[in-house]
């Protein structure tokens, strides 16, 4: 069974589940920021992915990053995987714009995050939630889809 990382599970909350990553919203109220996890155990780098994996996470990605630059009318977008401080493969979706705290610099070593406030998260996390859910699967743990190439 897929584990995501301790500290993914302790900054962030799960929205859903795409074919192959599950979504995450980071608890950083400054910055509209989704994380997307390959439910794979033991990756820590894109070429630790099967071919089709590889493949599938740049799908998810692209249209993750499509989706959050239109909804939230961003300056730009940052995506990146770093893996420094947590190993496991997972890709940062920021939508960023000229007046964060953090422009033109990366959001990184900036400042602590804000953490959102419980009405203020429930928001975020319901309307991000409604801008994927097109994509979202059922069973928000289920490998066996991805196992067998079930893509969208």
């Amino acid at each position: 069974m897929f584990q995501l990382d301790e500290r993914l599970q302790g900054d962030t909350i799960l929205l859903g589940r795409l074919p192959l990553c599950q979504v995450l919203l980071m608890n950083d109220s400054r910055y509209p920021w989704v994380i997307l996890v390959p439910a794979r155990n033991d990756v820590r780098e894109y070429y630790h992915l099967s071919a089709e994996d590889q493949q599938q996470m740049m799908k998810e990605s692209v249209w993750v990053t499509e989706k959050m630059a239109d909804h939230f009318s961003a300056k730009s977008m940052n995506v990146a995987a770093l893996g420094n401080v947590v190993a496991q493969l997972h890709v940062h979706h920021i939508a960023r714009f000229e007046d964060d705290p953090a422009w033109p610099g990366p959001v990184w070593g900036h400042s602590p995050a804000v953490a959102y406030a419980s009405d203020a998260l429930e928001t975020q996390a319901h309307e991000l939630k409604s801008l994927f859910e097109s994509h979202f699967v059922e069973d928000l743990h289920a490998e066996e889809d991805a196992e067998n190439n079930i893509y969208w």
